[in-house]
């Protein structure tokens, strides 16, 4: 029987699941956090154990040009990935073949100064997508080179199809922010979406996946710097695109940008992407001020804390994603701690020192979560009462991504490398 560690399908994107061998399920990963957009993968056949150091279990490992955070996406025998010529000041778009890691090619999406950006961030962390048609990338075209202040540009969106020739490029609005850029886009019916908060004339746009033109543009209320990456469930008879970000937490309808619901709160700034389970929406963040929320997403314009079912300031995460897996909601914290709660009651099961510190966020198969940490050791956790690491994986070197699987392998890129992992 396959296992499964999600309670709602992600309705919104059209990627279907290949039957392979009876039970067994292969799927791309096409997107930030694969097609559900919450880190989780229907797949049995998953490697728990590898070493990079040594080259236990890798099936390949390529350099990869330039720097980035951008995680891998995986589609069919592709892989694509977003990285920094930094010498050069280029923002390249790079595919690989998926059997053997060669590059088979690389195109500039735009060369451009170098802007000002936390420490912890890089010059290329969007992570792009695909529909197996067209790869959308987001980027950021800053005006000048700053070190002193926040610097001003313009995001860039623009969409290659697998041969690499660019098919269309725009400009949907500005974007400046102390800490740099990041956006990854989210595919929906004809729509490509991205995250436009900043210090600045904040948004949230569609665009036509064919065209680029611009087909609705929300503004956001309080102009805040977010990089929270939305998700999209159906909930209660709606399409709800859930997402935090400009002190508060939203659910817009993706096909209008028309309003469901907010929650004002909890923080000012957030980085995570959410989680649902079939009931709640769960979210950690943030900063000036760490928490997590359980919230009921079947209110209706400006929720209250009716609406919040459980709240802990314990074991949050700024940076790296939650995951579900089964009952549980597990977290990776930021200073390396690991927690697991019962995810409807708000049961704190455990909460243990895990690694040095953590980016990436967690990703789960076959009843397993996958703890990514910056030194590049992974370990595999089996979610219940009592902490229980199955096995513990060095790359042999840092890594700011988060991991992708796809038929049987997993994906991890380092500071240097994009490893394979597996068969």
């Amino acid at each position: 029987m396959v296992r499964v560690c999600y309670r709602s399908l992600f309705l919104g994107l059209t990627f279907v699941p290949l039957l392979l061998q009876g039970a067994d399920i292969a799927e791309n990963w096409p997107n930030w956090r694969g097609p559900r957009g919450d880190g989780t993968s229907l797949e049995t056949n998953i490697p728990v154990k590898w070493n990079g150091e040594t080259g236990e279990n890798i099936a390949w490992k390529t350099p990869i040009p330039g720097t980035g955070h951008s995680s891998p996406i995986v589609h069919g025998e592709r892989v694509f990935v977003v990285s920094c010529l930094e010498e050069t000041q280029e923002r390249v778009l790079i595919s690989l073949d998926r059997k053997t890691g060669n590059v088979l090619w690389q195109k500039t999406i735009v060369a451009a100064p170098l802007e000002k950006k936390h420490t912890l961030n890089s010059f290329a962390s969007g992570t792009p997508a695909t529909d197996g048609e067209l790869i959308y990338v987001s980027v950021l075209q800053p005006e000048f080179s700053s070190t002193k202040d926040r610097t001003p540009g313009e995001m860039i969106v623009a969409a290659f199809d697998f041969n690499g020739e660019q098919k269309w490029l725009v400009k949907p609005g500005k974007f400046a922010s102390v800490h740099g850029f990041c956006s990854s886009p989210v595919l929906f019916e004809d729509k490509v979406i991205v995250n436009g908060d900043h210090d600045g004339d904040s948004y949230v746009v569609a665009l036509s996946r064919k065209t680029g033109e611009t087909i609705w543009k929300q503004p956001r209320e309080f102009k805040t710097r977010s990089y929270v990456t939305p998700i999209i469930r159906e909930i209660g008879g709606r399409t709800q695109m859930m997402f935090s970000g400009s002190k508060q937490v939203v659910s817009l309808d993706p096909r209008d940008g028309s309003s469901h619901w907010r929650l004002k709160g909890p923080t000012e700034q957030f980085v995570a992407s959410l989680v649902y389970d079939g009931k709640l929406v769960y979210l950690t963040a943030g900063f000036p001020e760490m928490h997590i929320l359980a919230v009921n997403p079947d209110g209706k314009g400006e929720l209250d804390d009716s609406a919040i079912v459980w709240r802990t300031k314990k074991g949050c995460s700024y940076v790296p994603s939650p995951i579900i897996c089964g009952e549980y909601f597990l977290v990776a914290a930021d200073n390396g701690t690991g927690s697991c709660y019962k995810a409807q009651a708000g049961e704190l099961l455990w909460m243990e020192r895990m690694g040095k510190h953590y980016s990436g966020s967690l990703v789960t198969a076959n009843g397993l979560v996958y703890f990514p940490a910056d030194d590049g050791i992974t370990k595999v956790v089996r979610p219940g009462e009592k902490m229980d690491v199955i096995a513990e994986n060095p790359l042999g070197e840092y890594c700011y991504a988060s991991p992708a699987i796809s038929r049987g392998q997993l994906f991890i890129r380092g500071e240097k490398n994009l490893y394979c992992i597996g068969k």
